[in-house]
């Protein structure tokens, strides 16, 4: 029995004897690694030095002390600035990938609406336009532009004249008497047969708008036109 008791506390104390060699030699690990990575600082320390004070030294000249204590102050000085500066950034970035989604069915939706205008021939349309301006480029000099600019009053005046309702009426009027008019004379007209058609009051009216048109136009500055009713 006594015995027994002297094995069982042997064994315990073999226990914990594996327990304390573990840690001793996981101590031991430890010890080894950081001797491993303070040997590796120091050979980057080493090499961060040597090529600081290589760099330093080509930039001995064109840096200071001060310049670095001025520059270190500045940015001291500076730090809610560059804080805020930082947040910005930030938010742009957020407001970048809110944004993204978006954009992207913006694009899509201008391909989409470049294909229609092609398919119903904008580019083709505009590509002509482009010859045509060309054509207006080679067959106008500068001078003729120049003289456009300075009439281009008078010539707006004119086509907002011929586009008022009467005027698009009377020459719509015209346009379709000028069709409908048979021009070709089957046989010759005599000179009494002219007189007698003078004395239509249709010729005579046209006659006298005639006169009066012809009157006014060789003294723009006296009166209008005015409508001359014949009996």
């Amino acid at each position: 029995m006594e015995h027994e008791k002297i094995q069982d506390q042997i064994d315990l104390i073999n226990k914990k004897l594996d327990v304390i060699l573990e840690e001793i030699e996981l101590q031991r690990r430890h010890r080894r690694q950081m001797e491993d990575l303070k040997d590796d600082l120091t050979r980057v320390g080493k090499d961060l030095y040597e090529t600081a004070v290589v760099e330093l030294e080509e930039m001995h000249d064109q840096l200071s002390s001060q310049d670095v204590m001025h520059l270190v102050k500045k940015l001291m000085r500076n730090v809610n600035t560059i804080t805020k500066s930082f947040e910005q950034l930030e938010s742009i970035k957020d407001f970048m990938n809110d944004f993204s989604p978006i954009s992207r069915e913006m694009v899509f939706d201008f391909m989409h609406k470049l294909d229609e205008f092609d398919r119903k021939g904008y580019f083709q349309f505009f590509g002509e336009l482009n010859s045509v301006m060309d054509n207006i480029v080679t067959s106008f000099t500068l001078e003729d532009i120049k003289a456009l600019g300075d009439n281009v009053v008078t010539i707006l005046n004119t086509v907002k004249s011929l586009t008022q309702p009467d005027m698009l009426h009377a020459i719509n009027n015209a346009v379709s008497v000028y069709k409908n008019l048979d021009t070709t004379m089957e046989e010759e007209v005599s000179f009494f047969q002219l007189i007698k058609e003078m004395n239509s009051p249709e010729v005579r009216k046209g006659m006298a708008v005639g006169l009066k048109f012809l009157k006014n136009l060789a003294n723009p500055n006296g009166s209008q036109l005015t409508k001359t009713n014949h009996k």
